[in-house]
C-alpha cells in the first residue's frame, strides 16, 4: 500500500495547498449537476448521486496512486446500473458493487493494473462508443418531454420504436429546456471570451457550463411556471424526494445464491471501473508529467466501491472529465481530490433542497453532451481506417455494447482481446527450415573460431523457433514438418530464441519426439533457454528425448547429429 498522498505530501507548501484548494474547489462545483445527471440515469435518486462523489472521491483521493485522479460516478456505468437495478433492484446493486470492489482489490494486489491497460484500443474505444449511443437513447424521453405511459422499454431497439410511436406527445417547452441547455453547455467556451477584468480573472471562466444551463433553465423554468407557462415542464421534485441528510450505514444481506446472480454484472462493474479509471490516470500522467502506481489506484477503486454502497451510494471510478478540471486550475496533489470532496459534502447539507426546481429535460442536456464527449466519435471514424481485424473488434464490441448489454460485451469483448494477443503473439513466431548451412555470421552461439560456413550434414535438417512455443503456433509446426517433401534421419530443433513454452508446445515437442522415433527418426534440441529446459526437464521431457541429445548450441547439436548418422 504505497498511496500517492504520501509522497505529494513531502516538501508540500502554502502554495501547492492554495491551488489545490481552489481547483478542488472548482472540481466540486464542475461534479455537482454531473452527480445528480448519472444519478437520475442510471434510475437511482440525486442524492445517491452526491453522497457517492464525496465517498468515493474522498477515499480514491487519499488511497489512490495517481496525485490528480478524481473520482465518483461516471456515465460509463449508467446503463449496467440501470439494467441491475430493473432486474435486481436497490439490494442487487449494493450486492454487484460490494463484488466489484473486492475483484478492484484483488486485481490490485495481484498485481494485474498493468495488465488492464493493455486491452486492445478498438474494444476500449467500442465500449465507450457504445455506451454513450445508449446513454443518448435513455435521455430522448425527459430531453423532448415525451408523455409515455408506463416504462419505457430497457433494450435499444425497442426504445427507439417506443419513441417513435410517441413522438406526438412532445412538449415544446420540454424541448426548449433541453435543448437550450445543450446550446449553453456546448457554447459556453465560446461565449466567455472575457478572460480578464481590470487585470484579474473573470470569475466567469471558472464556471462549469452545464452549472450555467441548470442555474440558467432552473431560473427561466420557475419563471414560466409562475406565469402560468411550461407547466409540463418536469423538473427533480416532481419525481423525487430530496433528502439533504446523510443515510446511516446499511450493510445487505449476502448469500451464495444472490452471488452468484450477481456475479457476471459485478465482474463489468469491476472491469469497465478498472479500465476506465486506468484510462483517466494514464491520461493525467501524459499532461502532468509523472507516473501513476496501476496496482495501488485499483485496491483504491476497490475500497471506494465496497464503503460507497454502504452509505447509499452507487459504483464509482476515476473521472477523466473531472480529473482534467482539476489539473487545468492547479490541482497537484491528492488534497485538491479531498478538497472536492469537502466542497460536495457543504453543498449536500446546505443547498440540496434547491435541487427539487432543477428541470429534468436540463439534466438531459448534461447528459447528451457527455454523451457526445464520450463518444469518441473521431477516433471511432480514424479506426475505421486500420486493418480489417481491429475495425471487425471495433464494430462487434460497439454493435453488442448498444444492442444487447455492457455484461454481453464486456466478456465478448475481453475473449476477443485473448484471441487478439494470442493471434498476433502467433504471428510474432516464426519457424524457418535449414537443409544446406549456417553462416556463423548471423549466430551468436558459435564458438568464436568457427569462421567458415557449418555445413548441414546429409540426412539432416534443422528447424529454427524464433518467438514463444505455445498452442498457437505448436500445431502450425507440425504441419511445417508434415509437409516437407522428405523425411531425414535427424532433426535438429534450434530454441535459442524461445522466451517460454506451454502446456500445448510441451505435448506437441513430446508428441514430435514419439512419433518422430516410431518413423526412424532421431530429435535433437539446441540452444534451449535454461528457464524452458527447466521446465522441460520439471515435466519428464528429459527421459522421452535423452538428456544426450539437449545440447545448449548448434555446434554441439551438430556434431551429436553426425555422431547418430555415423551410427
Amino acid at each position: 500500500m504505497k498511496p500517492a498522498i504520501f509522497n505529494s505530501l513531502k516538501g508540500y507548501n502554502k502554495s501547492l495547498f492554495t491551488q489545490d484548494v481552489l481547483s478542488g474547489i472548482i472540481v466540486g462545483i464542475v461534479a455537482l449537476p454531473l452527480a445528480i445527471a448519472f444519478a437520475i440515469a442510471s434510475g437511482v435518486t440525486p442524492e445517491q448521486g452526491i453522497i457517492t462523489a464525496i465517498v468515493a472521491g474522498l477515499i480514491i483521493s487519499v488511497l489512490g496512486g495517481s496525485k490528480v485522479q478524481i473520482g465518483g460516478p461516471t456515465g460509463a456505468f449508467i446503463v449496467i446500473i440501470a439494467g441491475i437495478i430493473e432486474q435486481y433492484g436497490m439490494q442487487g446493486l449494493m450486492v454487484a458493487t460490494l463484488l466489484a470492489g473486492a475483484f478492484l482489490i484483488m486485481l490490485g494486489l495481484f498485481r494485474l493494473g498493468t495488465i488492464i491497460k493493455y486491452i486492445p484500443y478498438p474494444i476500449v474505444v467500442g465500449f465507450t462508443s457504445g455506451i454513450a449511443l445508449t446513454i443518448f437513447a435513455t435521455q430522448i424521453k425527459d430531453l423532448f418531454g415525451l408523455t409515455i405511459d408506463g416504462a419505457v422499454p430497457s433494450d435499444f431497439i425497442s426504445k427507439c420504436v417506443c419513441y417513435v410511436n410517441h413522438i406526438e406527445t412532445i412538449d415544446w417547452w420540454s424541448t426548449a429546456v433541453g435543448l437550450g441547455s445543450v446550446v449553453i453547455i456546448a457554447g459556453w467556451p465560446y461565449i466567455n471570451k472575457v478572460k480578464y477584468v481590470n487585470g484579474h480573472l473573470s470569475a466567469l471562466n471558472k464556471l462549469p457550463g452545464s452549472l450555467v444551463a441548470i442555474l440558467a433553465m432552473t431560473i427561466l423554468v420557475l419563471i414560466l411556471k409562475s406565469n402560468g407557462l411550461a407547466e409540463h415542464v418536469d423538473t427533480i421534485g416532481d419525481r423525487f424526494r430530496i433528502n439533504a441528510s446523510l443515510p446511516a450505514p446499511v450493510v445487505p444481506a449476502l448469500s451464495w445464491e444472490v452471488v452468484r446472480q450477481l456475479f457476471a454484472p459485478a465482474v463489468t462493474i469491476a472491469v469497465l471501473g478498472a479500465i476506465e479509471s486506468l484510462l483517466s490516470a494514464t491520461v493525467a500522467d501524459g499532461v502532468i508529467g509523472d507516473r501513476h502506481d496501476s496496482n495501488q489506484e485499483l485496491i483504491a477503486q476497490g475500497v471506494a466501491n465496497l464503503v460507497t454502497p454502504i452509505f447509499g451510494g452507487i459504483p464509482a471510478t476515476g473521472a477523466i472529465a473531472r480529473t482534467m478540471t482539476n489539473i487545468n486550475n492547479g490541482g497537484r496533489t491528492p488534497v485538491a481530490g479531498v478538497i472536492h470532496a469537502v466542497v460536495l459534502l457543504l453543498i449536500f447539507l446546505i443547498l440540496m433542497p434547491y435541487a427539487q426546481y432543477i428541470p429534468m429535460a436540463c439534466l438531459a442536456g448534461v447528459l447528451v453532451i457527455v454523451a457526445y464527449n464520450m463518444s469518441g466519435w473521431r477516433t471511432f471514424r480514424q479506426l475505421m481506417k486500420n486493418p480489417k481485424s481491429d475495425i471487425s473488434v471495433l464494430l462487434i464490441t460497439f454493435v453488442l455494447t448498444v444492442v444487447f448489454d455492457l455484461t454481453v460485451a464486456i466478456e465478448v469483448g475481453l475473449m476477443l482481446a485473448c484471441l487478439l494477443c494470442m493471434r498476433r503473439m502467433a504471428e510474432t513466431t516464426q519457424v524457418s527450415v535449414l537443409t544446406d548451412e549456417i553462416d556463423p555470421a548471423t549466430e551468436v552461439d558459435f564458438e568464436a573460431t568457427n569462421l567458415e560456413h557449418f555445413k548441414i550434414p546429409d540426412g539432416c535438417e534443422v528447424y529454427e523457433i524464433n518467438g514463444p512455443f505455445f498452442f498457437g503456433i505448436a500445431n502450425r509446426f507440425e504441419e511445417i514438418m508434415g509437409r516437407m517433401p522428405r523425411r531425414p534421419k535427424v532433426r535438429i530443433i534450434r530454441m535459442r530464441k524461445v522466451p517460454f513454452v506451454d502446456s500445448t508446445g510441451m505435448h506437441n515437442l513430446e508428441n514430435l519426439v514419439v512419433m518422430s522415433r516410431q518413423q526412424g527418426i532421431h530429435v535433437i534440441l539446441s540452444g534451449v533457454n535454461p528457464k524452458v529446459q527447466e521446465v522441460l526437464m520439471r515435466n519428464g521431457f528429459g527421459n522421452i528425448v535423452g538428456e544426450e541429445n539437449i545440447q545448449p548450441h548448434i555446434n554441439l547439436a551438430l556434431e551429436r547429429a553426425r555422431e547418430v548418422l555415423a551410427r
